[in-house]
């Protein structure tokens, strides 16, 4: 068979290869702009190539995932989450045949709206805002209105919708979408025990010992244990786990709020932050022309509340605290 071009290759092979209910390339409901298409690559590897190469994803190297500024070479960052998540979430794709190009887009794109602090800045976010916050609505934005100096990445329609629905509210229209917001919760609560471990939060005995019999004593073991349990039990189109698989996730799941994530250690540092976010939403809110020329555009063409949020929400840890201190902190000086 001829083709025009290499795109069109591979959305054929796309169509002999993947399940009837995967999502195809090729009839995607398309960019809220339209382009011209690549005459390499699928619209959804577009899509990935693009979230990989944009700031927002650079950032979240230096954006916190549940410990505060830990020190360390070894916490998790929210930018080593999202590749795991990525990892995790191809993995299922693949071995349900179903479209690995657009659930890495949607896996690498879910929390480029997450403030810095976690959680902790999100909720800082939401009670400051009179637009409220979600990071989840906030990913959109970036990619929609803030990535590229305001004109956005354009991305398709699945792979926003996939971002928007990654965690809470309706499903992902997509199977994708929906794997990513699985692979996700599996990431997470993975990663974090392996964190409170290394933080002395957390001893692994202290894992109620039915769920360690269950899925195992190691990181490895628990997402290979969900993970396969997840392809083996999902069928015509409906993604499901083995019923004490399930059982076990949703378990792990409230084991980790009652002793990681309201625990002294991990949030020792959280009762900073609201002051510091909230003397940061004052200022530039008084002082909007203080803030970078995207965001002054952001102010003009919507409202200072909004670009202040998006501003916020965009820094990293560590260019808030420096932010702040330049702001709020005296400086030494000495005559001459």
């Amino acid at each position: 068979m001829e083709y025009n071009n290499i795109r069109e290759r591979s959305e054929h092979i796309e169509q002999e290869i993947l399940m009837p209910y995967a999502a195809f390339s090729a009839k995607t409901k398309g960019r809220l702009f339209p382009e011209e298409k690549c005459e390499i690559r699928t619209e959804y590897q577009r899509d990935r190539d693009r979230i990989i190469h944009c700031k927002s994803f650079r950032r979240l190297k230096h954006k916190t995932q549940v410990f505060m500024s830990p020190e360390g070479d070894h916490y998790r960052t929210r930018l080593t989450h999202t590749l795991e998540v990525s990892q995790i979430a191809r993995t299922i794709a693949k071995a349900l045949l179903l479209n690995e190009d657009l659930t890495e887009a949607i896996a690498l794109a879910h929390d480029l709206g997450h403030t810095p602090f976690g959680h902790s800045g999100e909720h800082v976010l939401n009670d400051l805002s009179k637009h409220g916050f979600k990071h989840y609505e906030q990913s959109v934005r970036v990619v929609d209105k803030i990535e590229k100096n305001g004109k956005g990445l354009n991305l398709t329609y699945e792979v926003r919708d996939g971002i928007l629905n990654h965690t809470k509210g309706k499903q992902p229209e997509t199977l994708e979408g929906q794997i990513v917001r699985i692979s996700d919760r599996i990431a997470y609560i993975n990663h974090d025990i392996d964190d409170a471990i290394r933080a002395n939060v957390l001893k692994n005995e202290d894992i109620p010992k039915y769920i360690r019999d269950v899925v195992g004593n190691t990181t490895s073991s628990r997402i290979n244990s969900f993970v396969t349990s997840l392809i083996l039990n999902s069928k015509d189109g409906e993604l499901n786990m083995a019923p004490d698989i399930q059982a076990v996730f949703d378990e792990l799941h409230e084991f980790m709020y009652a002793n990681v994530y309201v625990s002294p250690y991990a949030k020792s540092e959280e009762k900073k932050i609201p002051d510091l976010i909230g003397r940061l939403f004052k200022y530039f809110l008084d002082n909007p022309q203080k803030m970078p020329q995207e965001y002054i555009n952001i102010a003009q063409n919507e409202d200072a509340d909004r670009a202040v949020c998006d501003y916020i929400a965009g820094m990293t840890d560590h260019y808030a605290v420096e932010l702040y201190e330049d702001i709020y902190i005296p400086k030494s000086w000495r005559i001459k």
